[in-house]
C-alpha cells in the first residue's frame, strides 16, 4: 500500500497558481526529499496534506485513505500525521516528557500507556533519562529530537519535515543528518521532507520531487536527478549545472550519443531513442571539465573568477567562442589560475538533455 498518493493536485490563492496539476505516490516506508527553490510550491504542499489549506483540485490519500478532495477534507487531528517544525515548536513551560507525551493527554491515553509511549520515544531518540528537563535546558540538536519524538508518540503514519535543520549551525545539521537517517532506518514510517537544502536530499532521501512555479518537475531517486536531469530546470538547479547548447551529430547507440560542444566533439550520455538535432541542450558537471594541456586540443577562453574554497578553488571561464556562458569547475591547491589568465579546458563529458523536454 502506498503511504500518501497525491492525484493532479491544484492550489489558487486569488489568482496565483501556487501548485498545478502535482502527481506523487510516495511509497509505505519511503523517505520522499521535495526540494526546489523558494516560491515553488513545496510548503503549500506540506500544508495540504497536512490538512492545513482545502483543496481546489485533486485528492490526497494517506495509507488508502481519502483525505482531501473538493468539497471533502478530514481535519488535520484526523489524518494520522506527524509535523516537524524548523522552530521546534516545543512548550517551554511543559518537560520534555510533557511535551512529547501532551497529544495522549489529550486523546485521554491511559496514564501508564502514555508512560510506556513517551519512554519508548525518548529511547528511539537517544534521549533516555532526559524527560524532565525543559527545553530551555537543551542544545538544538536535543530540541529538535524532542519535536521528533514529540510526532512519534502519536504512532503517526506518515510524518512532514518542514525544514527541520534550517535553524542549525552546520556541525548540527550534519549531525541531525545522521540522526535522521537512523530514525527511519529504525521505524520504516513514511516520510515527506520539505526542504531546499540540495545536500540534505541527496544524503536523505530514497527519491527527490523536484518542483518550479507550482509544476513537478522530476521525481527520481538522487542518482538520476544529478546524472539525467529531465529538463533545463532540473540540470541547472541540482549541484550548479551548466546548461549549453548543443549540435547533436549521430542517433543515440548504447545511451551514448556523438555531438559538437563549443566547435569541440563530445561524447554524450543520451536517453534512448535520441538523434540527431540542432538547438539541443546538454547539462555538464564541474566532474566533466579538465585542464587541456598547453599543446592539446580543447576550449579556449579566460578565467573570469577563482573562489578558494579550503583546499581547493573553483575556477569560473568563460569560452572565447560563447561569451555568454560560463563553465565552472574544481582545482585543488596548489592550482595555477588567477582571475584574467588565459586558461585551455576540455569538456569530457554531460547529458543530453531529451528533446521533448528541453525548454
Amino acid at each position: 500500500m502506498a503511504g500518501l498518493t497525491i492525484r493532479n493536485l491544484s492550489k489558487v490563492f486569488g489568482e496565483f497558481e501556487a501548485l498545478k496539476n502535482v502527481s506523487i505516490t510516495v511509497n509505505s516506508g519511503e523517505f520522499l526529499a521535495v526540494l526546489g527553490p523558494s516560491g515553488c510550491g513545496k510548503t503549500t504542499l506540506l500544508r495540504m496534506i497536512a490538512g492545513f489549506e482545502n483543496v481546489n483540485a485533486g485528492e490526497i490519500d494517506i495509507a488508502g485513505q481519502l483525505v482531501s478532495q473538493p468539497g471533502k477534507e478530514v481535519p488535520p487531528n484526523e489524518r494520522r500525521i506527524g509535523i516537524v517544525f524548523q522552530n521546534y515548536a516545543l512548550w517551554p513551560h511543559m518537560t520534555v516528557a510533557e511535551n512529547i507525551g501532551y497529544s495522549l493527554r489529550v486523546a485521554k491515553v491511559e496514564a501508564s500507556e502514555a508512560k510506556r509511549r513517551v519512554d519508548e520515544a525518548l529511547a528511539l531518540v537517544n534521549l533516555d533519562g532526559m524527560g524532565d528537563r525543559a527545553p530551555a535546558n537543551l542544545s538544538g540538536g536535543q530540541r529538535q529530537r524532542v519535536a521528533l519524538a514529540r510526532c512519534l508518540v502519536a504512532e503517526p503514519k506518515l510524518v512532514l519535515f518542514d525544514e527541520p535543520l534550517a535553524n542549525l549551525d552546520v556541525h548540527l545539521r550534519a549531525s541531525m543528518e545522521d540522526e535522521f537517517a537512523a530514525f527511519h532506518e529504525r521505524t520504516g514510517t513514511t516520510i515527506v521532507y520539505i526542504t531546499h537544502d540540495q545536500a540534505e536530499a541527496m544524503a536523505l532521501a530514497d527519491r527527490i520531487a523536484v518542483m518550479d512555479h507550482g509544476v513537478l518537475m522530476q521525481l527520481d531517486t538522487p542518482e538520476t536527478i544529478y546524472h539525467r536531469p529531465a529538463n533545463e530546470m532540473v540540470a541547472s538547479f541540482i549541484s550548479q549545472g551548466m546548461v549549453m547548447p548543443v549540435t547533436v551529430n549521430s542517433k543515440e547507440a548504447d545511451g551514448h550519443c556523438d555531438a559538437t560542444l563549443l566547435g569541440q566533439p563530445i561524447r554524450l550520455n543520451c536517453s534512448a531513442g535520441d538523434g540527431p538535432r540542432q538547438g539541443a541542450k546538454v547539462c555538464c558537471r564541474a566532474e566533466h571539465v579538465r585542464v587541456a594541456e598547453p599543446d592539446g586540443e580543447g576550449i579556449d577562453g579566460y578565467i573570469k573568477r577563482v573562489v578558494y574554497q579550503g583546499g581547493a578553488a573553483r575556477i569560473e571561464f568563460v569560452p572565447d567562442a560563447e561569451k555568454e556562458t560560463s563553465i565552472q569547475f574544481d582545482q585543488p591547491d596548489p592550482q595555477p589560475f588567477v582571475t584574467g589568465d588565459r586558461a585551455r579546458i576540455q569538456l569530457t563529458g554531460g547529458w543530453l538533455i531529451p528533446a521533448q523536454s528541453a525548454t
